[in-house]
């Protein structure tokens, strides 16, 4: 056994319960008295859209913040869990959305930060121990940087593993992962699970939970509105619970590819400038006006960089190394790539797309000064700004304080759809978003990848760089693949398949697949 095993509950038992639990900042419920409960050996799903409380309640189960009200069970006796530490001493393992590791240390010295009671070379021989034991290779002496997402994330799960949790969390855990290194994850979990370990998965994939868990708790607005077997729902049945309606599909029709390339990316190769960045080697990308390509790849293999290189965020050696509407951009900054119809979405919304601090009409002044439309007599007319701000905040369902409330006062999907929303309104030629629905929920994400298919279909190029395989497989007219800063062919998205996806994010060649 690679890790001891947690001793094998009584039928019925709960491991953990949480009872009552009330959360209030101010005015705001973010949980409203949440009865929740987790079984030794349960796989459970904890679910909601953006806003609806799962990372408070995760929270105050961590022990990161205190719960105004409520009662915390484990193995039915009341606890406090004032602490991180405490929550660890307890037997309750975090494994987060956004790893925390240090790129210039190698695996072993990572995993010996958090297991200080442990001499360097005991940590080498478990880690060797648990990693291989439960499916999760990790070579304990490469450096950090050289490693791809799926590999960090092993770090992550092996080092939670070392303390020998009872309850492992995990958030988000496939973002960043292909198809088939989801897979691996999914039969590690159900391994651990069958020692009788409990597993709180939260995600927005929702057939990846249909397909892991055998039971769900759906919140919305602070409260528990359903528990379920998700098994026996729907995907789409289990999204309406979550958004308290209906969420369809979203409306797409295949059109014939355009001949006017909005877009082009030629031979651009880049040096990375740090070890924290990918080289770009010999990219080529075209997208013409009305279509929609999509561009998938495992983070870190140079999306960001090429995303700063189309934006002119980063400039290139050759002024045809992008071509916007025709004209060599290379050399020019993101505003003149603006004045010919370019708009772009970056992947991280606060603190890159917005400024936390500031207003949303302050924040549409950011990619609208250079175009018109908000610039009068050589000043910038911050009420028409602010009015602009309110038509995104309508057209796009923006649920927020105040059509100016500050940025960092919106939830991740909520800011996310005011961006977008923000860059579509300009009517842009060409537009490049870089993960457009990462970590949105699903109310969300319809409004967001519908919005991109009706700009397309108003006769605006469309580049989405995403790592959600289902996302671009619904909106994609074509797509290619990102890696280790080349990308592939770009072909229809009928003549892909998943499968055929995971290989090339992973540097496999179809012919090397067989």
């Amino acid at each position: 056994m690679p890790a001891s095993s947690p001793q094998k509950a009584a039928p019925g038992e709960k491991l953990v319960s949480l009872k009552g639990i009330t959360k209030h900042y101010g005015n705001l419920v973010a949980n409203d008295a949440i009865d929740f409960a987790i079984a030794p050996g349960e796989v459970h799903a904890l679910l909601g859209e953006n806003g609806a409380g799962k990372s408070t309640l995760v929270k105050i189960l961590y022990g990161v913040i205190e719960p105004t009200d409520g009662e915390i069970f484990w193995e039915g006796k009341r606890v406090e869990i004032n602490s991180p530490v405490d929550a660890r001493n307890l037997g309750i393992g975090m494994v987060f959305q956004h790893f925390s590791l240090f790129d210039e240390m190698t695996v072993a010295e990572n995993v010996a930060v958090a297991l200080t009671d442990l001499s360097f070379n005991e940590v080498r021989k478990r880690l060797k121990q648990v990693s291989e034991g439960y499916g999760l290779p990790l070579d304990p002496d490469r450096h950090v940087w050289t490693l791809s997402a799926g590999e960090r994330q092993r770090i992550e799960i092996v080092r939670c593993l070392l303390q020998n949790p009872k309850l492992i969390v995990l958030d988000e855990p496939t973002s960043v992962l292909t198809p088939q290194e989801s897979e691996g994850l999914f039969e590690t979990l159900e391994q651990l699970a069958g020692e009788g370990r409990a597993i709180l998965y939260i995600s927005h994939k929702l057939e990846e939970v249909r397909r892991l868990c055998r039971d769900a708790t759906i919140l919305r607005g602070g409260k528990v509105v359903a528990t379920l077997d998700p098994r026996e729902s729907s995907a789409r049945e289990i999204a309406a619970l979550m958004v308290g309606q209906e969420v369809g599909d979203v409306a797409r029709t295949p059109k014939a590819r355009g001949h006017d390339e909005m877009l082009q990316v030629q031979s651009l190769s880049m040096p990375a400038r740090s070890i924290h960045e990918r080289p770009l080697r010999d990219v080529d990308i075209a997208v013409a006006a009305g279509e929609i390509v999509g561009l998938a790849g495992i983070a870190g293999n140079g999306q960001s960089e090429l995303f700063a290189a189309i934006s002119g965020e980063r400039l290139a050696e050759e002024p045809g190394a992008v071509v916007i509407d025709g004209v060599g951009v290379g050399l020019k900054g993101i505003d003149a790539r603006r004045k010919l119809g370019g708009a772009f979405v970056p992947e991280e919304r606060l603190g890159h797309a917005a400024v936390p601090g500031h207003g949303l009409g302050d924040n549409t002044v950011l990619s609208h000064h250079a175009v018109g439309g908000i610039v009068n007599s050589g000043f910038i007319a911050f009420d028409k700004a602010r009015r602009l701000a309110a038509r995104v905040v309508g057209d796009f369902d923006v649920r927020t304080p105040g059509t100016d409330a500050l940025a960092r006062k919106l939830s991740g999907g909520n800011l996310q759809k005011f961006v977008v929303g923000r860059e579509i309104v300009r009517g842009p030629k060409l537009l490049v978003v870089d993960q457009p629905t990462w970590g949105v929920d699903a109310g969300a994400a319809r409004v967001i990848r519908q919005a991109l298919i009706d700009l397309a279909a108003q006769g605006a190029a469309v580049l989405v760089i995403s790592q959600d395989l289902d996302e671009l497989f619904a909106i994609a007219d074509r797509m290619a693949v990102i890696h280790e800063g080349h990308v592939s062919r770009l072909r229809p998205t009928g003549e892909w398949t998943r499968e055929a996806v995971g290989l090339e994010m992973m540097g496999v060649a179809p012919q090397d697949a067989h």
